[in-house]
């Protein structure tokens, strides 16, 4: 027995031994993906520097993390009938032929850690099959895609280097409706560019840009190129990703938006260690209560989200959600339109239950719902 006893207890030992080796060195031989995890900088108190020194530290701390972007594709274009006209061809030769052809586009990016990791726009990499790098030091560098989320326009990249100037983050809470700003990109493909302005608004939202907003509104001069570049405040950290500009001309008319570093930083997290940006999702179509609306249906007001649709088989039909119910609050938190509703239930962890309390006729109930995982790019559906 004793014998026995001995040798489950060195088996066991040496099975615990392996299991430590191949989870530290080889954690995806047990399916677990390894966490990487990426060195920020954090912002320090402000200094309040600018008041006597102008903008000029502020340019220089966050102008060298600012990078330009390059890209590439090919363009197939369809073939021309007179291509394959034997008189035409006779005339013209034989090499005379539709041939492929590239398009390039351009825009910047933001370096985020000294490792290589760079944040831009998802529009700037879209459909790219070659994207090169300009450092503000000079290096061009080839970049690959890590992920990218289309719904809230944000894309990862990264560059084989290290000891890269990374930029400092800010913090949200910091920034105020008036204070000054400095946007850092490469408009119209100049070269780097430094312009100025204050925070216009905060939190702007239904602008039909992207999926998901909360965008800063900013006066400093947004160009096309500029897009995925820094908007830092006075002490150089960054707050915000230039993303859009309103503009009738194509050009800047003091009205641009940018990406708040809180959300950039989180969704730049979470595709550096999924590869994709994961969001609740329960499978309805919601539209908002206009006064019209709210006098058919005999409803007291016009805040809530109108269900207009239920995805069959998802965790809204689960739950008992109908077409016609108005979702008041989630989780107690008070929903007043429908893109309120989106965000609220994307921020909720998939496979999570969640108290929903709904207006049905002229009652008031709450149900509980098991939050699913939003699927990637349904625009339509929350």
């Amino acid at each position: 027995m004793r014998k026995l006893w001995l040798i489950f207890a060195q088996t066991t030992t040496v099975a615990l031994a392996i299991l430590f080796v191949l989870s530290t060195l080889k954690p995806e031989w047990l399916g677990k993906p390894r966490a990487t995890i990426v060195p920020l900088q954090e912002a320090v108190v402000p200094s309040h520097y600018a008041a006597t020194h102008g903008f000029r530290e502020a340019a220089r701390r966050a102008v060298p993390a600012v990078v330009h972007i390059f890209t590439s594709q090919e363009v197939k274009t369809p073939r021309h009938p007179l291509l394959d006209d034997p008189l035409f061809r006779h005339f013209f030769g034989e090499g005379f032929d539709d041939a492929p052809r590239r398009d390039s586009g351009l825009g910047s990016g933001v370096i985020v850690s000294p490792s290589g990791y760079i944040l831009t726009n998802y529009h700037v990499v879209e459909a790219a099959d070659q994207i090169e790098v300009s450092l503000a030091d000079g290096r061009k560098m080839k970049a690959k895609v890590v992920g990218a989320d289309p719904e809230s326009d944000l894309a990862v990249l990264h560059i084989q280097a290290d000891k890269l100037p990374a930029i400092s983050f800010g913090q949200m809470s910091e920034v105020h409706v008036g204070d000054v700003v400095l946007a850092i990109g490469n408009p119209f493909g100049v070269g780097q560019t430094v312009t100025m302005g204050i925070v216009s608004a905060l939190g702007r939202t239904h602008l039909g840009i992207n999926t998901f907003e909360n965008f800063i509104q900013t006066d400093a001069a947004i160009n096309p190129g500029n897009s995925g570049g820094a908007l830092v405040d006075v002490e150089g950290n960054l707050i915000g990703i230039n993303t859009a500009i309103y503009s009738r001309t194509g050009g800047s008319l003091g009205i641009g938006f940018a990406i708040p570093v809180s959300s950039a930083k989180h969704i730049m997290e979470q595709i550096i260690q999924n590869g994709q940006v994961i969001r609740g999702w329960i499978g309805v179509e919601a539209q908002e209560i206009t006064p019209e609306l709210a006098e058919s249906f005999g409803l007291p007001d016009t805040d809530g989200a109108l269900i207009a649709g239920v995805v069959r088989g998802s965790p809204a039909e689960q739950a008992g959600v109908q077409p016609g119910d108005v979702l008041l609050a989630v989780n107690g938190k008070a929903i007043r339109d429908p893109q309120e509703m989106l965000d609220v239930i994307a921020a909720l962890t998939p496979g999570s239950e969640a108290s929903f309390r709904l207006r049905r006729a002229k009652g008031v109930s709450d149900i509980k719902v098991k939050i699913g995982q939003r699927p990637a790019l349904r625009r339509a559906t929350e």
